[in-house]
């Protein structure tokens, strides 16, 4: 009798244990808005968006003005974020294709830690079987988020939580009834002239302001602030979009958290996506060793200024609207910054070969960037814009070479196709690059000509 008492005892100890450990953690909210420029917020220098709530939030809180996303399309973007890998390493290094199968995610994670894992809202993100959350809140009316859903799971919900919410929002279609003219648009000196969307971009990030706001009261209103970690980014930009330049790769990215964080506190470190899971895991108490990512809460407890040495981009511009071959690589060290474009018009003969086919979407590549050379160096602090390409200057040829030595030991690592001196055609899941379609024009003679062969394996 006394064994069986024991034993029980034993198990109710455990138990009351693993409460009082889950009482101990911190829940995570992320708040991701879609296609949003870093320069399109109020606390980054636009006072012409409504961009209140995350004014309000960094005012709370901890504002990055050096963070990136890897790649800036939504698939990859997303799926560094939730694995803490490289897009070449997790394999969605293009849009509208899966990460690899046996890729550990965020679900993977902290359902370990004792953590339920719901997105909200978008996901393009694959396989399912990768992505099991433990709840998928779809969106209301196409691109709304279903607040209500948000406020009964969280009600319900009696353990820590990580809590994705991934609006639709400043996503196109844009709309046609809109509050705003292009004389309302503030224009960027990255841009020869004002794009026509950006009076119905600017309607949809007035829309994604107001669902965030309606989150940050559903916040308070359930007594969450105070134990929640509330991280609010984008996916990358829209300007910059499929591109290595900051325009799409530099993105807002604010952190509240109560009574661990000061508030209206600036941070310049130099960080990226994959970062962002390997942190949540060492707040909750796990292992960040097997990430590409490096966790930087010693920078959120002020022990340190920098965790990464370098970050990295990649760039395929294949499996998209107006898709073409001209993959290019990126490495920063936070003030210059290094791009490979590897089939730039200078070199693309190299990576010609006996599929005369073939050769044509390659050469064709080359030529839809006919200014693009195959090396661009910019100093970033005197020149944030990338106008003045330091490439061809002798006075940098040193810093040039181990900018590229180590983004060529990065992308060994990866192991990245483009080390192979071969110039792999991505297998399409939307957007082939033979098949006519409002996006593409298509010459008759290179229709419907290419072959599964020609491809590279989707996860080679």
């Amino acid at each position: 009798m006394n064994i069986i008492q024991n034993f029980f005892i034993i198990i109710l100890i455990s138990f009351l244990v693993v409460e009082n450990n889950y009482d101990d953690k911190p829940n995570f909210i992320i708040y991701l808005s879609d296609d949003q420029d870093y320069l399109d917020y109020g606390i980054y220098g636009n006072d012409r968006v409504e961009s209140k709530y995350v004014t309000k939030l960094a005012s709370e809180g901890l504002k990055f003005t050096n963070f990136h996303t890897a790649q800036a399309i939504c698939a990859p973007s997303r799926s560094q974020l939730y694995s803490g890998l490289y897009p070449l390493k997790n394999g969605c290094y293009a849009n509208h294709i899966p990460v690899k199968k046996n890729t550990k995610s965020v679900v993977h994670y902290l359902k370990n830690l004792g953590y339920e894992v719901v997105l909200a809202g978008k996901s393009h993100v694959n396989p399912p079987s990768v992505f099991r959350w433990d709840r998928f809140i779809r969106n209301i009316d196409g691109k709304k988020l279903d607040i209500g859903g948000i406020e009964n799971y969280l009600k319900k919900s009696k353990r820590p939580f990580c809590l994705i919410i991934a609006s639709d929002y400043p996503h196109g279609p844009y709309p046609q009834n809109k509050d705003y003219t292009i004389s309302d648009v503030k224009k960027h000196p990255y841009e020869n002239k004002i794009p026509n969307f950006k009076p119905g971009y600017y309607q949809n990030i007035k829309s994604d302001n107001n669902q965030l706001g309606q989150i940050l009261e559903l916040s308070d209103k359930l007594k969450l602030t105070d134990n929640s970690v509330f991280i609010y980014a984008s996916d990358h930009g829209i300007t910059g979009k499929y591109g290595l330049y900051q325009k799409g790769l530099k993105i807002p990215f604010v952190i509240r958290w109560p009574g661990k964080l000061k508030q209206k506190t600036i941070s310049n470190s130099l960080l990226t996506m994959v970062d962002v899971l390997p942190t949540l895991v060492d707040i909750a108490g796990g292992d960040t060793k097997s990430f590409d990512g490096k966790s930087f809460l010693p920078i959120l407890e002020n022990q340190k200024k920098e965790v990464n040495d370098y970050i990295y981009g990649v760039s395929t511009r294949q499996n998209v609207r107006y898709g073409k071959i001209f993959p290019s690589r990126m490495i920063s060290d936070g003030s210059f910054k290094l791009i490979l474009n590897f089939n730039s018009l200078d070199r693309y003969k190299n990576y010609l070969g006996n599929n005369q086919i073939v050769n044509k979407f390659i050469e064709l590549g080359a030529k839809a960037f006919p200014n693009v050379p195959y090396e661009e160096l910019y100093d970033l602090k005197s020149d944030p814009f990338e106008k003045n390409n330091l490439a061809k200057n002798s006075n940098y040829s040193q810093l040039k070479e181990q900018l590229s030595n180590n983004l060529k030991l990065w992308m060994n690592d990866q192991g990245d196709f483009l080390l192979n001196d071969n110039m792999p055609l991505i297998k399409p899941t939307l957007h082939p690059l033979d098949k006519v379609s409002q996006w593409n024009d298509v010459d008759k003679s290179l229709s419907n000509k290419l072959n599964e062969s020609d491809y590279l394996n989707s996860h080679y």
